[in-house]
């Protein structure tokens, strides 16, 4: 699930956050995300989980190194002795397992995630629990850069690359969609460039991580996994209905996909804020900032697209991820393209 530099100290396994050439990140949004590479020392009595490196689970997985963590889970590249396949794995942490309602959220996520079918979103190939409790998650091994990572790299996107992989986006989400999945947790980190010959600039988007994904049509018990008094999701991209707590739909992603896409085209969010608190302020009381204010060469039509889909009241927004990728479709047709993108 991500590329192959390493993210921790060869030493000791200190985690490691890459920043590309080693130097600090450009002052873009997606760099202001991104640290200086750095290694965090652990101290004594480093948990199981965080030591599977060329250990195997359940005489299947044999793993090779670790690839990286989050906040409950590391995660693991592995080889499946049954058929040779590459995998990641996701091992839930320890202190975390303990908690229901997280082995409840992972359980979720599973069952979600095992649902999908799609080029344009990682399914889960299986949920496994060790002898000794660990429970873990396999998925496909996908190589590529994360499109936070090339925003940091190469800056804003380019026409011809960034709506032909927007146009994937939402139609991976619409199939996700299709299911009663909303993925509430759409950002640049959370989307894969894999390398694919038939695909813009030679890559292929794949939504990831749909470890915050619930299904529309839920139970009050699972309602309840989310009234911890944390806020789900991410600050930056966050929908207004999703700061209330409101109930969300496919609209609520439409906003968020709809951020990615201005941060995509001008290395800027729309709303500011010194702090996550002030940016979701923003949100519930002011308006965007308007595309070609930030990157006056930018089409008026794509400005247009862009301001629907991040409009405050959902009932204003494309009601489907189809009919977004409808607005933006054109990429592979040159003369829709270019109707659409008319000035």
């Amino acid at each position: 699930m991500y590329s192959d530099p390493a993210r921790f100290c060869p030493q000791d396994g200190s985690p490691l956050v890459e920043v590309a050439g080693g130097q600090a990140p450009e002052q873009t949004s997606a760099g202001l995300r991104t640290m200086v590479r750095q290694a965090v020392k652990r101290g004594p009595g480093m948990d199981r989980a965080s030591t599977l490196t060329s250990t195997v689970l359940d005489d299947r997985y044999e793993v090779t190194k670790r690839l990286g963590e989050g906040g409950m889970s590391y995660v693991y590249l592995a080889k499946d002795v049954t058929n040779a396949d590459t995998v990641a794995i996701k091992v839930l942490t320890p202190k975390l397992k303990e908690d229901k309602s997280s082995v409840e959220r992972l359980r979720r996520e599973a069952g979600l995630a095992m649902r999908l079918d799609h080029p344009n979103v990682c399914r889960i190939y299986r949920l496994g629990e060790t002898e000794d409790g660990l429970i873990y998650l396999v998925m496909p091994y996908l190589a590529g850069e994360l499109l936070s990572d090339r925003e940091v790299r190469q800056g804003a996107l380019p026409l011809d690359l960034g709506v032909p992989l927007l146009v994937q986006m939402a139609r991976g989400l619409q199939h996700a969609h299709d299911l009663q999945i909303i993925h509430r947790d759409l950002k640049p980190e959370n989307v894969m460039l894999v390398p694919d010959d038939k695909g813009p600039g030679g890559v292929r988007a794949v939504v990831m991580d749909f470890g915050l994904a619930k299904e529309r049509r839920q139970e009050p018990e699972v309602a309840k996994l989310t009234a911890t008094g944390i806020v789900l999701g991410t600050p930056e991209f966050m929908s207004p209905e999703q700061i209330r707590g409101k109930g969300l739909d496919a609209r609520s992603d439409v906003y968020a996909l709809a951020i990615v896409a201005f941060e995509m085209f001008t290395g800027q969010l729309p709303f500011q804020g010194r702090n996550a608190q002030e940016m979701m302020i923003a949100r519930l009381r002011g308006k965007p900032k308007l595309l070609r204010e930030v990157k006056p060469d930018l089409p008026a039509r794509l400005e247009q697209v862009l301001n629907k889909a991040m409009a405050l009241d959902p009932a204003d927004r494309f009601p489907t991820m189809s009919a977004f990728a409808e607005a933006l479709e054109g990429a592979e047709d040159s003369g829709v393209f270019a109707k659409l993108f008319r000035k």
